[in-house]
């Protein structure tokens, strides 16, 4: 963790330092290279602060030339946007909005102010209706440090139907790989623009064309044999016949990357001992439905309590619950623990409750101590592959920990002084209270 944020400090200071070469290409560039670049610096009179800037240029290099495979590259896409946006102060919709602070004047009944995510590339907190935008806004802004790697974000994730995505990519990896494999050949160094698979498959894609541009091609109107009319193709730089092991790597990441998908907050919360624990004013966030809609289920069911003890058959019944678990996109489950506090966290409705058994376990002190957790009326849930909405924990639901009883009779026989409360130290210095 030291070593990250010494890192950041350093980017910082290489953000600031003014203009400098612009570091393209940095999979390809030798570690030796840098070394050697940096030897005309003392005839420059460089500050301790141009030096820092060199280090840490040096360092981001190696990092890029390490990051490998969807997980790297977010890696470094996170670090470089962390400091551009410190640097800058300005570019990307940051939420700084704690999502689990006690909500303010007009929404003080409601147990959760909204459902919120985490950008995987900023660490940036944003709430639901704005995550796509501040995505968007994450990868656009970092087409100015890897193009590359920014438009293979962009088509991954701006595309919403993933089979033309895979059929896109698929494509254009044939296109780099006869490149790749036939540089003598020019025929494959050009694409017409107007040819009817690249229409279909390739040029429909958003972020498609500055893919094209950052891996070397350009744009250029040509002569077509047995027509009068010109027409545009993509042409291949001629310095990208040197850089052939780059176009093989531009078409492996091509290949290899997934969506950027924003991850959602869970919200921890911590709550003291509360009679308030069963009650749940919930956001419309948590709803696949609209204000008016949910509204009109409210009356709905106060309507529906006198039929309630209608018979009905099995088949109604399923059909109802089945109704029922489509309403919901989220849960709000607590789970309350034998001396009373009370752990709260966000969930998808079709999560499956397993996501619940290791929050729980990461919120202990001990994480091995077995438990068992009751719904409504004792029931235990032990099937933990089960979604929530299979488990009618929707749109909300008040579990309690049970300890294991041998293993706490034990643990008491030993005699061993035992802490106040099971849960962690730093989630107990953060404890709220329940209104």
């Amino acid at each position: 963790m030291r070593k990250f944020f010494q890192e950041i400090k350093a980017d910082l200071k290489f953000k600031t330092a003014g203009p400098g070469q612009k570091l393209s290409e940095p999979s390809r560039v030798p570690k030796e290279k840098p070394k050697g670049e940096a030897a005309p610096k003392p005839r420059q009179a460089p500050t301790g602060e141009a030096q820092m800037a060199a280090a840490a240029a040096m360092a981001r290099l190696e990092l890029k030339a390490k990051a490998k495979g969807p997980e790297g590259v977010r890696s470094q896409v996170r670090k470089e946007l962390l400091a551009e946006a410190a640097a800058s102060g300005t570019g990307l919709s940051v939420e700084n909005e704690d999502p689990t602070s006690p909500d303010k004047e007009g929404a003080a009944a409601l147990s959760v102010s909204g459902v919120y995510f985490i950008c995987p590339l900023t660490g940036a907190v944003v709430r639901r209706d704005n995550k796509e935008k501040h995505l968007k806004e994450a990868i656009q802004a970092y087409f100015s440090v890897d193009p590359v790697t920014a438009s293979i974000m962009a088509i991954h994730t701006f595309n919403k139907d993933q089979e033309k995505v895979r059929v896109g990519v698929e494509t254009m990896a044939k296109y780099l790989d006869n490149i790749y494999l036939h540089p003598e050949e020019e025929k494959y160094r050009k694409i017409k623009l107007q040819n009817k698979v690249f229409q279909e498959r390739i040029s429909c894609l958003e972020g498609i064309h500055r893919f094209f541009q950052a891996v070397g091609f350009e744009t250029k109107t040509l002569p077509v044999p047995g027509q009068e009319t010109a027409e545009e193709f993509y042409v291949l730089k001629e310095e990208m016949l040197t850089k052939l092991e780059d176009l093989k790597d531009y078409k492996e990441q091509l290949l290899s990357s997934e969506p950027v998908r924003a991850q959602l907050d869970r919200q921890l919360c911590i709550f003291k001992p509360s009679p308030e624990a069963a009650r749940f004013e919930l956001p419309g966030d948590f709803y696949n439905l609209t204000a008016e809609e949910i509204k009109r289920e409210q009356r709905l069911r106060t309507e529906a309590v006198e039929k309630a003890s209608m018979l009905r058959t099995r088949a109604m019944r399923e059909k109802q619950e089945q109704r029922e678990m489509r309403k919901y996109n989220y849960t709000l489950v607590r789970v309350r623990f034998p001396d009373g506090y009370i752990l709260q966290g966000t969930f998808y409705a079709r999560e499956s409750v397993s996501a619940l058994f290791d929050l729980v376990r990461q919120a202990l002190r001990d994480d091995w101590l077995p438990f068992e957790l009751l719904g409504p009326g004792g029931l235990k849930l032990t099937d933990e592959s089960l979604a929530f909405n299979e488990c009618g924990l929707v749109p909300s639901a008040l579990l309690t920990l049970a300890w294991d009883a041998a293993v706490m009779a034990d643990i008491q026989a030993s005699g061993e002084e035992q802490p106040a409360s099971p849960l962690k130290p730093e989630l107990l210095s953060r404890v709220q209270t329940l209104s």
